[in-house]
């Protein structure tokens, strides 16, 4: 299995604060160390690693994980669900749909 976590910076020059949050989270539960490679989404630089592969996976959003196994490749853009299917890491329903919530302003609470 080959992991690769995308952050991005913004186009003002400062991490963005959600990559932040979620590299702390990996650091603290130790799933860093599982991380493969680490990959920048320089909203300056459009041909930056992070964005040319947030291109390729058509993804929108940061921070993001690309997981290949076995030459099958996943995408994930929610940290809780990414930690809970790969690393089988119990994960509270409710942060992962506050998570996704706020991946996704344009989502309404029924």
């Amino acid at each position: 299995m080959h992991i690769t976590f995308v952050k991005k910076i913004l186009a003002n020059g400062e991490p963005c604060a959600k990559c932040a949050d979620v590299e702390r989270r990996l650091v603290e539960s130790g799933q860093m160390r599982r991380i493969d490679r680490v990959v920048v989404a320089d909203e300056r630089d459009g041909d930056s690693d992070g964005m040319r592969m947030a291109a390729l996976h058509g993804v929108a959003v940061a921070p993001f994980f690309i997981v290949e196994d076995g030459g099958e490749t996943t995408v994930h853009t929610v940290y809780f669900r990414f930690a809970k299917e790969t690393f089988g890491h119990r994960t509270k329903a409710v942060d992962e749909a506050q998570e996704l919530l706020r991946a996704n302003p344009d989502l309404d609470l029924i």
